[in-house]
């Protein structure tokens, strides 16, 4: 029984040994109900019918038929199986439903809860799933040698394809990937990521009986990054050249002279973004978008609030998860270097974001302009060693918690991580939470030793 355009059809395979006869693989009929409960009371007597037909049309060719089946039916639906009639009527089958639009229902599904870059995820893997396989392709035909050339194709996929090669279709970039050893390809974890996105579109398909089963289920690109070593924490050394650089000592500007000595001092988002998440392991967009709103005095220790609510009527804040949402006290060596002065003056001057000098690009996404400039800032410095960026200032931060000894579950909060890896353990539920005091209790044992921040300590 399928689902097509809200009703439901009986679809039945046609015996091999009659197909010959009425030159059809399968046949559909219309329950003429989009109720499931009535469909599912019409099936059996649809189905019998069929079976039925079925041998009338063995016996009328002289072929071997079953006497208890071949019986009398009411409905003679011989003459609408056969060619003639069906050339006339033609076919009661609905039109096979295309990859590419099962998948435009599949985004415009109402019950999905995805944040925009969710979203925006999905979306490039339905591009590249209809632009490999083929919107036009028939969804039920889908088969699991589709999903092998699809995995093939991404194997060999170049990193930013359509914008290094805007001319070139996947397939012919992927085609080029895999003959030229020059072209950098999209890992293995990218690759991974969306043929799991696709394979979640498939489970949803499943779900809609739109198909009868995933052809992608577990089809995988052998990851041989280890986990661990996908990204590194700053070594000491880095952690010396970043926070010594021309920006951080003395530099010509904070624009373009960034990285040459000079006697400027600017304080901005180049600054201090970098300083928030060496004391705080607070993800690039966490710290992107923080309203000036979200340094908060709380039960007498100043805070950042880390939240996609924003008190001010924002509206591009998100979080990557539901544990993300917390409260991160200040570190004492961060209000040393005049986080809450600079605060203080954006909201003087009325400013809504804490860092509005931050492009917030077309997709609203902060992160994404800071990020680029931050790998150009860390080469002009002397910092950039292979599985090290912004993101490893987080790997820092977890392993100064591990070298204060900070309570196993005070860290997972602190830094946004979901306990035991999942959000939703049942014992999370009981209890207030950790207190403001206890947190900033840990906070203050960090003690980032590595790093001689002396020359940044604001001394007006």
């Amino acid at each position: 029984m399928m689902l097509r355009g809200g009703r439901f059809y009986l679809r039945r395979h046609v015996p091999t040994d009659i197909q010959p006869i009425i030159r059809r693989a399968e046949v559909w009929r219309s329950l003429k109900t989009d109720s499931l409960q009535i469909a599912l009371r019409r099936l059996p007597l649809m189905t019998a019918a069929l079976e039925s037909e079925f041998e009338r049309i063995r016996h009328d060719a002289g072929l071997t038929v079953d006497e208890t089946i071949l019986r009398p039916s009411g409905d003679d639906l011989r003459a609408t199986l056969l060619p003639s009639r069906l050339e006339a009527q033609g076919s009661a089958a609905p039109p096979p439903l295309s990859l590419e639009q099962a998948y435009a229902r599949y985004m415009d599904d109402p019950t999905h809860r995805w944040s925009p870059s969710t979203r925006q995820a999905y979306e490039t893997t339905r591009k590249f799933a209809v632009g490999i396989i083929g919107g036009e392709v028939a969804i039920e035909a889908l088969s699991r040698a589709h999903c092998r050339d699809y995995l093939d194709m991404l194997r060999y996929m170049p990193r930013n394809a359509s914008k290094r090669f805007p001319k070139l279709s996947l397939k012919a970039a992927s085609d080029l990937g895999r003959e030229r050893e020059d072209i950098e390809l999209i890992s293995a974890a990218n690759a991974n990521s969306h043929l799991a996105n696709f394979s979640s579109f498939l489970n949803w398909a499943v779900n809609e009986e739109v198909i009868v089963r995933n052809p992608m289920r577990s089809l995988r690109l052998p990851d041989t990054v280890a986990k661990k070593d996908k990204r590194h924490p700053f070594s000491a050394q880095q952690l010396q050249a970043i926070f010594n650089a021309p920006l951080y000592r003395g530099c010509q500007d904070g624009e373009r002279g960034y990285a040459k000595p000079g006697t400027e001092r600017p304080r901005n988002a180049r600054f201090w973004v970098p300083l928030i998440a060496l004391h705080t392991g607070m993800r690039l967009n966490e710290i992107c978008q923080l309203d000036t709103t979200d340094i908060s005095e709380i039960e007498g220790v100043q805070c950042f609030v880390v939240s996609e609510t924003s008190l001010v009527g924002e509206t591009d804040k998100s979080l990557k998860t539901g544990a993300s949402e917390r409260l991160i006290p200040l570190h004492p060596s961060l209000i040393a270097c005049g986080i809450l002065a600079y605060v203080e003056a954006q909201r003087r001057a009325k400013r809504v974001k804490l860092f509005p000098d931050i492009d917030p690009g077309p997709r609203g996404k902060r992160a994404v302009a800071f990020s680029k400039w931050f790998t150009q800032f860390i080469r002009s410095c002397d910092a950039y060693q292979p599985r090290t960026s912004f993101h490893s200032f987080r790997h820092n931060f977890r392993d100064e918690l591990r070298a204060a000894r900070i309570d196993h579950d005070i860290a997972m909060v602190l830094g946004g991580w979901a306990i035991g890896g999942n959000s939703s353990i049942a014992s999370e539920n009981y209890g207030g939470g950790h207190g403001v005091g206890s947190l900033c209790d840990a906070i203050t044992k960090l003690s980032f030793a590595k790093i001689d921040l002396s020359h940044i300590i604001d001394k007006g």
